[in-house]
């Protein structure tokens, strides 16, 4: 302990790197993790949806009418922030928000969150994760 010491006192730059750099990586993986608890698996999705959620789907008009999940509404992810009368109409529903993958709907759940609303959630995967379960999806 004597020697971490001297050494803090010996390096004050390393050693105030060293704790900043454990500050923001320990910031960053409890901000990661608070944003992985409001993804859904596909089942829960399938719970929520029959509970009353609105589903949206965040990719493109094309991508939407070569395959959506059945019930969700086409909303491109940005149309969402330049849209704030939809927003409004969904600050006191449960929402799901999905896409391909599953990597671009943080952006619109942060903008929906930032308009006040509250349950907002999105799918675990994406689309992707919803054709592995082999869950149904339609077109047109």
């Amino acid at each position: 302990m004597d020697r971490l010491l001297d050494y803090s006192i010996n390096h004050p730059y390393l050693a105030g790197g060293l704790l900043l750099m454990t500050f923001l990586v320990l910031g960053f993986e409890i901000r990661q993790r608070g944003a992985m608890s409001s993804a859904v698996a596909p089942n829960e999705a399938i719970r929520l949806m029959n509970s009353g959620a609105v589903l949206l789907d965040l990719r493109s008009a094309n991508l939407y009418k070569d395959g959506h999940i059945a019930g969700a509404r086409s909303l491109p992810g940005d149309q969402l922030a330049a849209d704030p009368k939809a927003i409004e109409k969904l600050a006191d529903k449960a929402v799901v928000l999905y896409c391909d993958d599953g990597a671009t709907t943080g952006a619109a759940q942060r903008t929906l969150a930032r308009a006040g609303a509250k349950n907002v959630f999105s799918l675990r995967g994406g689309l992707a994760a919803w054709k592995q379960e082999n869950l149904p999806v339609v077109k047109g």
